[in-house]
């Protein structure tokens, strides 16, 4: 879809925003494209959004411009084999000799075909931003447009916990499968400004990708209070605990969860929904199994905005037990619902939830299994700690402000790259 030169007049940017995957569900990077996107338009600003699959869920009124990779990593099908009709340049064969090596070629492969359609689409946008991409093909595009990067948390820090966690067997393939990660540290210092989400991402950022600080901008992320919010009218499910991860990785502490519950189970009437899709066969599964929690833990996944608030908002306790986190959507929409949070001392979330959440030391299952316990049995407490992680949220977190301030950096960039003729 082209957009004439006049339609960008008085004011009105055109914007591509790029993913290399937007998953819709669970937080991660589909979330943030559907609130920024939607609150852009609705400051009047044209978007179009190119992503490759899974594809994100986008509002009325965003344009989606599909980017097909050959989706080796799909759900159903993980790390498949295409058929041969299915290859159709260069790209493709090396999307696939990357993965059939080991290495995780999304990021790469996708900024490729990100500048392949940034070409054809020269001069139909004032800026593109690019969502933690960070591949080769973003200098290129940087020749086209001004470029403005996005980082919620260097992907370097999940390597380095990934590599703690994993026996010496396995730190080989995990290596060649986080080899990206040197070609985002490349990419990054070369984009200006970059956004981030927290002073911990920005601390991080700057150490792991060597980018200026003066060259980041802090944007704390928003929540959706149409999907997030209180339930009144709906009865607590007793004894419920509810956590998200977005992932099935030991970065998002569920073991540390898991293990919590289990000891809590022994003496209290509790269960335990999570919000994830454990990797058939996997650690979390087998876990599971050798806690004896199968009665006690659910595992959901694919649900929707108002089914996840009401399901975050109906429980008793929620929990971010996160090793790290560079932000944590999580913990704003569980205390948007006003349900008590218990969150890990690392990372950006001391930071996200102040003193309006209980806070315990990432990995310890006997600290979290207390609070836990004390939390159920105290109602009152519970009370006030889900009323102060509202307050918060309502005062700090809103994606009409992430909007206004992406508008800034936007122009910051339009200003540096068109040597200051920037719109007004």
């Amino acid at each position: 879809m082209r957009v004439p030169d006049g339609e960008a007049s008085e004011g009105r940017l055109r914007v591509a925003l790029l993913s290399y995957r937007s998953k819709p569900t669970c937080g991660g990077q589909g979330v943030y494209l559907r609130h920024l996107s939607r609150e852009l338009v609705a400051l009047g600003h044209h978007v179009e959004v190119f992503s490759g699959p899974p594809y994100p869920e986008l509002d009325e009124g965003v344009v989606l411009t599909r980017v097909p990779s050959l989706d080796l990593y799909r759900d159903e099908d993980p790390f498949r084999t295409p058929r041969l009709a299915e290859y159709r340049d260069w790209i493709d064969v090396l999307e696939v000799a990357t993965m059939w090596t080991a290495g995780f070629p999304e990021p790469l492969t996708f900024s490729l075909r990100a500048l392949r359609e940034m070409k054809r689409r020269a001069g139909d946008f004032d800026v593109v931003q690019d969502n933690q991409t960070l591949g080769y093909g973003l200098l290129g595009i940087q020749k086209l447009f001004p470029v403005v990067g996005t980082i919620h948390h260097p992907i370097s820090v999940d390597r380095r916990i990934e590599l703690e966690a994993a026996p010496p067997r396995k730190q080989l393939s995990l290596r060649r499968w986080y080899g990206f990660v040197r070609m985002q540290s490349i990419v990054a210092p070369r984009l200006k400004p970059i956004l981030t989400v927290s002073e911990s991402s920005l601390a991080d950022i700057h150490r792991d990708f060597n980018v200026p600080q003066s060259s980041m901008r802090l944007i704390p992320l928003g929540v959706d209070t149409r999907y997030f919010h209180p339930r009144p009218h709906l009865p607590k499910r007793p004894g419920s605990i509810v956590a998200v991860a977005s992932a099935d990785s030991p970065m998002k502490g569920v073991a540390t969860l898991l293990r919590a519950v289990a000891k809590l189970a022994t003496e209290r009437d509790v269960n335990l929904t999570v919000v994830s899709r454990p990797t058939p066969g996997g650690p979390t599964e087998k876990l599971v199994q050798e806690l004896a929690l199968g009665e006690r833990v659910r595992f959901v996944h694919g649900i929707s905005d108002d089914e996840l608030g009401e399901l975050i908002a109906t429980s008793e306790i929620s929990v971010v037990p996160s090793l790290y986190e560079g932000f944590s959507l999580p913990a704003v929409e569980h205390m948007a619902c006003g349900t008590p949070l218990v969150a890990s001392r690392t990372g950006a979330l001391p930071e996200v939830v102040g003193d309006a959440a209980v806070q315990v030391a990432p990995g310890d299952a006997e600290e979290l299994a207390a609070v836990l316990r004390r939390l159920h049995d105290s109602p009152a407490e519970r009370e006030r700690v889900g009323k102060a992680g509202f307050d918060r949220v309502m005062e700090r977190f809103t994606w009409n402000v992430v909007a206004k301030r992406t508008v800034e950096a936007y122009r910051e960039a339009i200003a540096a790259h068109t040597g200051g003729r920037a719109k007004r």
